[in-house]
């Protein structure tokens, strides 16, 4: 019988006590592992063992991948109409709305985000993401295609059947949200892998998902390692789609591993670089805080992190001084402080990975123009950096550091400037700042990115797509798109006329 972690938080932003089994959620219940064992969850603020969660191998993903097919086969998929998976999503959203400061309060202690960030970004949109896809439930549809009037000819988009998703550890609730709620929409069962680093919240969720009415099987929530479990969900041969958002890297290992199993669908959103550019007629000051949350939101850990930041030559130094003020200015520190921004970097090896690229930068030449150091000698925190004095080949331009690192670089021309902000294997996202909009506009255009924002960044609608173009992943989370990615299409023929 699995172990429960029970937490009592006593702190400026949240008091409570949450209690969540520890076990894998399979065919309705949580379960020890087959194999055993277990993993450790730090808290990032102090680099603590919190507690411990079981871990699943690829014989625990082979019991739940049994329970989705039996599940998909009898008590879902198209066994269940729309508006029935419709209903249930909806009562599941309001269970987490219910239940919403304890899923910000175990998402703070092991990721390390701010508590009223967990609470009001990645919570409340997890809760948005939910409803959303709870409203196409029932709006699942093909179409009727004239061909000729002794044929009646249409499409149906059915469920996959068995999906296998795996999300990563920088928003952890809303990541989960963003997989699991089209996917139920579209009639498919689920076997999710949450990071092995953030698993709390995703424990909290199970305990709802049987009084949300889901039948057994439907979901199943398996934590363990990516080189065991999620390596297993990559090559099982009876999933048919497997859904990825974390490193390119490893988005390759997955791709490979759906190719020599099964062939199976994949979905990528990977990492980027993503640039935002600063035009001489912007409005500074807005350009200036847009920003600094487009790099320093969430720690820098974000996939769009407006990493690389192009200021045109002549507002160049008044930029710089702007953004430094604010930079100096964010508040990093205790998660669970109610004035916190950023809080600490969300393991040792993140925190050791961007220490390594502000080193890296200052080999290659670079200037630290701000930070660049550890806050303190207990957990992961890291001064706001600013790198000035960047080239093109550099590392710290090149590859994506995930941590709160910026590039700030002046360029000369609109020609210029793209062509550098071109100039990478990535293509998530990617900001103009402009009051001419004609511009804005054409620059938006000619960037090699799934996203542009138009004076704003890091500005996601639960209603438009999100996905790269490039190295930066296939497929898109969000709007209508995302339900492409859980439905295949069958065509239809039926003979009402036509003789041989």
């Amino acid at each position: 019988m699995p172990s429960t972690f029970t937490k009592t938080f006593d702190t400026p932003a949240y008091k409570g006590t949450v209690t969540i089994p520890l076990g894998l959620y399979i065919n309705g219940e949580f379960v020890d592992p087959v194999e055993g064992g277990t993993i450790d969850v730090v808290n990032p603020a102090t680099g603590k063992v919190v507690t411990s969660i079981a871990a699943g191998t690829k014989a625990d993903i082979d019991i739940a991948v049994k329970a989705a097919k039996e599940a998909y086969k009898t008590s879902w998929g198209l066994k269940v109409p729309g508006t029935q998976r419709g209903k249930l999503m909806s009562k599941l959203a309001v269970l987490m709305e219910e239940h919403i400061a304890e899923f910000a309060a175990l998402d703070a202690l092991a990721n390390g985000k701010a508590y009223n960030t967990a609470y009001g970004k990645d919570n409340k949109g997890a809760i948005a993401v939910m409803e959303y896809y709870a409203g196409w439930a029932d709006k699942i549809s093909g179409k009727t295609i004239e061909t000729n009037e002794k044929k009646l000819a249409y499409t149906r988009h059915e469920p996959i059947g068995v999906v296998g998703q795996i999300i990563p550890w920088n928003v952890p609730m809303f990541s989960l949200s963003l997989k699991v709620a089209p996917a139920l929409a579209t009639g498919n069962t689920i076997i999710l892998k949450p990071s092995e680093i953030t698993p709390l919240s995703a424990l909290l969720f199970c305990t709802l998902i049987e009084q949300a009415g889901f039948p057994p099987g439907v979901i199943n929530i398996v934590n363990g390692y990516g080189s065991t479990a999620g390596q297993a969900i990559s090559e099982h041969p009876l999933i048919e789609k497997v859904a990825f958002t974390g490193s390119t890297l490893t988005g390759r290992r997955i791709m490979e591993a759906a190719a020599k199993s099964n062939l199976k669908s994949v979905t990528l959103e990977l990492g980027g670089k993503s640039p935002s550019i600063i035009f001489d007629d912007a409005d500074l000051e807005q350009a200036v805080k847009w920003a600094i949350h487009g790099i320093y939101y969430n720690h820098g850990q974000n996939c769009s992190a407006g990493s690389r930041i192009f200021v045109q030559e002549s507002i160049y130094d008044k930029f710089l001084d702007q953004f430094t003020e604010q930079a100096r200015a964010i508040k990093v520190g205790d998660p669970f402080s109610p004035d916190t921004y950023q809080g600490p970097q969300v393991s040792k090896t993140q925190f050791e990975r961007i220490m390594g690229y502000i080193t890296s930068g200052q080999n290659d030449g670079a200037t630290v123009h701000l930070g660049g150091k550890q806050i303190g000698q207990e957990g992961y925190f890291i001064e706001p950096t600013i790198f000035t004095e960047c080239q093109p080949n550099m590392k710290i331009v090149r590859e994506e550091i995930f941590g709160p690192v910026a590039c700030v670089i002046k360029f000369k021309t609109e020609d210029e400037v793209v062509e550098q902000a071109n100039d990478t294997t990535y293509g998530l996202a990617a900001s103009v700042f402009s009051k001419d909009i004609d511009r804005a506009i054409r620059v938006a255009h000619a960037l090699e990115a799934g996203t542009a924002w138009i004076n704003c960044s890091n500005q996601a609608e639960i209603s438009m797509p999100f996905g790269g173009f490039k190295q930066s992943g296939i497929g898109r989370d969000l709007s209508e798109y995302a339900l492409e990615n859980y439905t295949n299409v069958k065509a239809v023929h039926v003979n009402i006329g036509l003789r041989l």
